[in-house]
């Protein structure tokens, strides 16, 4: 799984918006978006705040990230 998908895949089972992790992350919607479209990767900043938004591990999201 690519890290575009994860991202998307953990969004709709935490059952949250775009908007919504957008907002919990202090950025964009649309720098979000381009996070799950796999437009651009993440900083670690962001990584880290989204693992703490879905209770993951770095690891998890990151896992098969080439």
């Amino acid at each position: 799984m690519e890290l575009k998908d994860r991202l998307k895949q953990l969004r709709l089972d935490s059952k949250k918006t775009q908007k919504e992790v957008a907002q919990s992350l202090g950025i964009k919607e649309q720098a979000y978006q381009k996070y799950e479209y796999g437009t651009i990767t993440p900083r670690i900043d962001i990584i880290i705040k989204l693992s703490n938004i879905y209770n993951v591990t770095t690891d998890y999201i990151l896992k098969g990230v080439k």
